[in-house]
């Protein structure tokens, strides 16, 4: 006779909506208090709940988490943890990629119930600026981590009630923005405090033998689920995929980064990286957290199910990690990481691409979001103004890939908050036309922004990639097409400026144009049905040339031209596997 567990199914539903909600709620107090526009505007903060041990019960679904507690526990042995605690950090070699670059900045605390640990919470948001070499802690210039802002080590903010303000004015101290940074603290410092009262209230109302056993069925459910599908994509066997990044601002480029998933006899997944290209002078090294492939691709796997949530099963459904240390994904101390988000989302992208060798129908890749940083005076104020655009995503095995994201729940910046906040004034804002990689299922679009500049004299950032390694596409599709940055378009002082560069000076009336990629597409582009290109083409996100060249269609004012499509998809052009400016059964 099996003895039943503390937890039972129904209560089980119970709670995992209960921390869902308390996850969603300590966010939505982060959006509505921070002071920073990255956080309050672009939604970059995460939160997550994690049990008596510091395991991940569930977080955003963003699949970039590493192990958060492991850090503050190897400095703070977990027995010697109290209630009212708070701990911080954002040393990312110190939490060995739970945090993957200096401006993110973790806040954890423990929850405690009738004097015992029954969970703990998080809340990390990207904080403006925290020094270093330029406004914005982040630049293609840098060089080493020291270049990218102070470095805050496992802290213990709060004890008995009593804050460490030494520590908080030190930081504060760091940063071009301590106004902000203060209010930012106060944000995620008050969320936590949330979290930790509603984590309560869930253990006082079912008991914290219940809360455990739940948590823990939560786990297995999850690691369960995703290992089976894992299972049922990858045979036994080696299967392997490359993804490139276009370089590193100061010469190194391309750069692979080299995936193996090999399904063993006994049914071990292992996932090895350690052919992925040396690391680089630049800030595009990513310290990949070994959590972070398996929470991708459980991610990936769990597929939008309301009956999981994201946690700490992805990682576990996978039983071992490799990466190779001095490479581009496990670099040495201290070599720079502010831009690692470039890198990271290749390493999404070739995620995606280990599935679509063994057989799945993962999305084909993704652009990698862009970023800009402008940085200026202004009537004898010193402004900032980092923003982040949209890009394509991947056609998927059933739909056309997403147009404009930027990543994941993060959202492109209100027009009427850019020019109220900013010296711009937009010009222009919409999907930049055929950047999708045509397919049977289209390619999501990058977008447009123009900029006309207000300042009297400022320095411009960027960030971009994929101008010469486009977002590839897959079973027949074609790669998405690249963005690039022109400074005054059209004009007889018009430049194209380097695509991940600092120190570009522009002066008030330059137009700035920023175009961004594509993702790829997949299928066939001759598969696409006629009246779905035409739809595109009236919609602006296809032009009747590609129409033409790409998908054989042939359109005639707003009318398809049914004979001359006919004529011309009958010469049905060959394909292969996969699509990165030519095709290929594999790629480099």
């Amino acid at each position: 006779m099996t003895t039943p567990r503390p937890c039972n199914p129904v209560t089980l539903e119970i709670i995992r909506g209960a921390i869902r909600a308390a996850q969603a709620e300590m966010e939505a107090l982060i959006e509505r208090t921070a002071m920073s526009a990255f956080i309050r505007e672009k939604k970059d903060f995460y939160t997550a709940l994690f049990d008596a041990d510091g395991v991940m019960a569930v977080g955003s679904n963003v699949p970039v988490f590493g192990d958060i507690c492991g850090p503050v526990f190897r400095d703070f042995p977990i027995e010697t943890i109290r209630e009212g605690d708070l701990y911080w950090y954002n040393d990312c070699y110190g939490s060995r990629g739970a945090v993957s670059h200096s401006n993110d900045q973790v806040f954890l605390a423990p929850v405690f119930l009738d004097g015992k640990r029954v969970a703990f919470v998080m809340g990390w948001a990207h904080f403006a600026d925290i020094g270093g070499l330029r406004a914005g802690s982040i630049s293609p210039d840098a060089t080493e981590i020291f270049h990218e802002g102070v470095i805050i080590p496992p802290t213990l903010l709060i004890r008995d009630g009593t804050v460490n303000q030494a520590a908080l004015s030190i930081f504060y101290r760091n940063s071009r923005y301590p106004r902000t940074a203060q209010g930012d603290t106060r944000a995620l410092m008050a969320s936590v405090e949330l979290g930790v009262a509603r984590m309560q209230e869930i253990a006082a109302n079912f008991g914290a033998d219940v809360l455990a056993d739940a948590l823990a069925q939560l786990l297995a459910r999850t690691r369960d689920t995703v290992r089976g599908r894992l299972m049922e994509t990858f045979p036994i066997g080696t299967h392997r995929f490359t993804d490139r990044i276009d370089g590193d601002g100061h010469g190194s480029g391309p750069l692979r980064l080299r995936f193996a998933l090999t399904r063993t006899p006994d049914d071990r997944l292992i996932l090895d990286a350690s052919e992925t290209d040396d690391q680089s002078v630049g800030p595009v090294n990513f310290l990949m957290n070994p959590d972070v492939p398996g929470m991708a691709l459980g991610l990936y796997f769990l597929g939008g199910d309301p009956t999981q949530v994201v946690n700490a099963g992805g990682p576990r459904s996978l039983d071992e990690v490799i990466l190779r240390e001095g490479s581009l994904l496990f670099p040495r101390f201290p070599a720079a990481l502010g831009m690692r988000g470039l890198t990271m989302m290749r390493m999404l992208a070739a995620l995606n691409g280990l599935v679509s060798v063994a057989g799945g129908e993962a999305p084909a890749a993704h652009a990698a979001y862009v970023i800009m940083l402008l940085r200026g005076t202004i009537g004898g104020k010193h402004f900032l103004m980092s923003d982040g655009l949209g890009v394509g995503y991947g056609a998927r095995g059933f739909a056309d890939g997403i147009d404009g994201v930027y990543f994941v729940a993060q959202e492109n910046y209100p027009v009427e908050f850019l020019e109220t906040e900013y010296p711009v004034r937009l010009r222009e804002y919409g999907l930049n036309i055929d950047s999708g990689g045509p397919g049977r299922f289209r390619g999501g679009c990058g977008i447009v922004r123009e900029y006309e500049v207000m300042a009297e004299e400022s320095i411009l950032a960027v960030r971009l990639d994929g101008v010469e390694n486009p977002p590839w596409g897959a079973a027949g599709g074609q790669s998405g097409r690249p963005g690039r940055v022109v400074l005054n378009p059209g004009l007889p002082n018009e430049r194209v400026l380097k695509p991940l560069s600092d120190g570009n000076r522009v002066v008030r009336g330059d137009i700035l144009r920023i175009e961004t990629g594509g993702g790829g597409g997949r299928g066939h582009p001759f598969d696409r049905p006629a009246e779905a290109v035409l739809e595109d083409v009236l919609g602006g996100l296809i032009s009747a040339g590609s129409a033409r060249a790409d998908y054989g269609v042939v359109i005639t004012g707003r009318a398809i031209d049914e004979a001359a499509t006919e004529a011309l998809r009958a010469n049905r052009p060959a394909t292969l596997a996969f699509h990165r400016g030519s095709y290929a059964d594999a790629l480099d």
